[in-house]
């Protein structure tokens, strides 16, 4: 059996202009980056943006909470666009850029799998179009004019006991979870704690993703946070005059990346946050552009529906007036089993009682979903390993739900394995109206809004403060950041802030340990439970496996 770079690098693709024709895009409306990759043009945004009449269809993919390799809701996403294309829709995907730490560490690449990837593979799961590179520079350029403005005199009066700005990089690195800076004398700029988190985490990457256009961008940046002077009052980017220096390295990084899936369906890939520690979900500008050209967009957010899907319905739908049509909830027999208490090594064994079991977490998120009032489709994503009794665990329960529930088949055969699924999505979207509405309405204090949340996605019975959360909620408040969204840092592997509870559990509180304001983005972050914005690397790092031949050929990358 072929690996999936093997696939990859095997599979035939189309100039990147001739995507772009598929799309009606001019000739500058693309700026090309090598023969299968390109950018849209501002100038092509502009027209875009500003194109009237009827828009297309959008689609949501989501899931349950995964096992730690994942429930293939990328693959899952790239499927159905193919299988949309060959049922003759004009499809466009809006997916986000891979990370490098996954890529690296655990995970593997964010290109899909199988025959239903994005390509070129190794090109999206590495360097791109340097988009996360100019995102990190950013970020460590706001840093350095930081430690800078401090070294020559600090004029504005930042305390450095008070600096909230973190420094970041693509990767995951435990050991710059916790640093110290400036060490080596007075030449060396202030001595001082600092931290990284990983570049998806990273302010500046939520701006990127939530910006409209380039002066929306400007503005955001202006609003960052950076710390505090002696007498407590807030010091933003703009008083550094860091933005314009910032957006330029960002004003390339800020236009969508168009490339192609496997099945040569146009794809805008831009934008990558975690759905755990960040909001989760591609740029505003790739998905209203996909809008714009298409009949059908299908996007995905981050992780399970309590973390990517409810941030994509309250972050980014309501910054964006975005109205999705479908959402698509992606489950495996494998996640149940996992979430009915089997232990990874033992999932490809059958066990219907496990199917069983863990069926309660499958039955909260359509509960969820349904919240939002948005009509769902269930996608069985299926695996050599699943037994015909433990499929019909799954489609037994959906019927009962009245929930349409299609198998997928999309790694072993592309686009036609999504073909049931592509119509149960066009049967729900014409016969369903959708009703979408966010889950709270903004005028709620910040804490009414966390525990909206979690009482009503995460299913807990409240929500406990430590005594330095509660100090930043009322210095967020203070600050006038009470009309936000707030942007809940959570474990994706169970719906509690405790990893090791799996399934549906019930009787739990969680814990929201630390709270920032992040007004660049446009939203509040609570933090919960033991998550880290920096990740670290498993004992034996996918890193370990890739390797580049004599000729130059990419191998190991998944």
């Amino acid at each position: 059996m072929k690996t999936d770079i093997e696939i990859a690098q095997s599979s035939p693709m189309e100039p990147i202009t001739e995507i772009a024709r598929k799309l009606g895009i001019p000739g500058d409306g693309i700026d090309q980056y090598g023969p299968y990759k390109g950018k849209l043009t501002e100038k092509y945004l502009k027209e875009l943006s500003q194109k009237t009449g009827k828009r297309g269809r959008l689609i949501l993919v989501t899931a349950v909470n995964p096992t730690p390799a994942g429930e293939g809701k990328t693959t899952v996403s790239i499927g159905l666009a193919d299988a949309l294309s060959l049922l003759g829709k004009k499809a466009v995907l809006a997916l986000r850029e891979p990370s490098l730490g996954p890529c690296f560490g655990m995970k593997g690449g964010a290109a899909g799998g199988g025959y239903a990837q994005v390509l070129p593979m190794e090109d999206l799961n590495l360097h791109f179009t340097g988009d996360f590179h100019a995102i990190t520079a950013a970020d460590n350029l706001l840093a350095a004019l930081i430690d800078n403005h401090i070294h020559q005199g600090n004029a504005l009066g930042i305390d450095p006991a008070r600096i909230v700005w973190k420094r970041c990089e693509d990767m995951n690195d435990r050991a710059l979870r916790q640093i110290v800076t400036g060490l080596g004398g007075h030449a060396n700029g202030p001595v001082r704690e600092d931290r990284y988190v990983i570049t998806a985490a990273s302010e500046v990457m939520a701006v990127l993703c939530l910006s409209r256009d380039l002066p929306d961008m400007k503005a955001r940046l202006g609003r960052i946070v950076i710390g505090y002077t002696y007498d407590n009052t807030p010091v933003t980017a703009a008083d550094l005059h860091a933005v314009g220096a910032m957006a330029a390295l960002l004003r390339d990084a800020l236009r969508p990346n168009l490339v192609q899936t496997i099945g040569r369906t146009p794809a805008l890939v831009h934008g990558g946050p975690f759905a755990n520690i960040a909001h989760g979900c591609n740029s505003v500008r790739a998905t209203s552009a996909a809008l714009a050209m298409s009949d059908y967009t299908v996007t995905e957010a981050g992780f399970g529906a309590d973390l990517g899907a409810e941030k994509f319905f309250d972050i980014k739908c309501r910054s964006a007036a975005l109205k999705p049509d479908a959402a698509v909830l992606v489950v495996t027999v494998r996640s149940l089993k996992y979430n009915g208490g089997v232990p990874k090594s033992a999932l490809d064994t059958e066990d219907t009682g496990a199917v069983s079991r863990g069926i309660g977490n499958l039955a909260k998120h359509l509960e969820n979903i349904a919240k939002f009032g948005v009509p769902v489709v269930v996608a069985l994503n299926v695996r050599t390993s699943d037994t015909p009794a433990e499929k019909e665990v799954i489609r037994s329960f959906c019927r009962e739900k009245g929930v349409p529930c299609a198998l997928t088949t999309v790694w072993a055969d592309g686009g036609k394995g999504g073909i049931e699924l592509a119509q149960e999505v066009l049967h729900t979207i014409e016969t369903v109206p959708s009703g979408f509405h966010e889950l709270y309405p903004l005028e709620l204090p910040i804490r009414e809004k966390i525990a909206a949340v979690a009482k009503e996605i995460y299913g807990a019975d409240g929500v406990d403060y430590t005594a330095d959360a509660l100090k930043q909620l009322a210095r967020a408040e203070a600050e006038g950041a009470g009309g936000l969204p707030v942007c809940i840092a959570k474990t994706q592997y169970s719906l509690t802030d405790d990893p090791k509870r799996l399934g549906r559990p019930e009787g739990f509180r969680i814990t929201v340990r630390e709270i920032y304001l992040s007004a660049g983005a446009g939203f509040v972050v609570a933090t919960t439970g033991e998550i880290m914005a920096m990740p670290g690397l498993p004992k034996v790092p996918a890193a370990c496996s890739i390797d580049v031949d004599d000729d130059g050929r990419i191998t190991g990358l998944f």
